[in-house]
């Protein structure tokens, strides 16, 4: 009588990659000079520039990255943009 089969082992799982937490400033264009901050106690995510020193922050949630608080940084800075240019015509 013959050993019975071993199944197969799954393989393993490849791990997520790290999303950025520093980007470059919209203002000052200076690369990898934002750092982002998220402060899940008070419910706050800040993205702040250190060569320029502008700063922006936002509400934030459990589920909240950085990269999430830089965009709605952009988002907002194309809004007024657009809205500026509108006043102007």
């Amino acid at each position: 009588m013959g050993k019975r089969k071993a199944a197969a082992k799954p393989p393993p799982r490849k791990g997520m990659d790290k999303l950025d937490t520093v980007f470059s400033c919209p203002f000052c264009n200076h690369g990898s000079s934002v750092e982002c901050r998220i402060d899940l106690k008070n419910l706050i995510g800040e993205a702040n520039c250190q060569i320029c020193q502008e700063s922006f922050s936002t509400t934030a949630n459990a589920l909240t990255e950085a990269i999430d608080v830089y965009s709605e940084w952009i988002d907002e800075c194309e809004r007024v943009n657009t809205v500026e240019g509108d006043d102007g015509a």
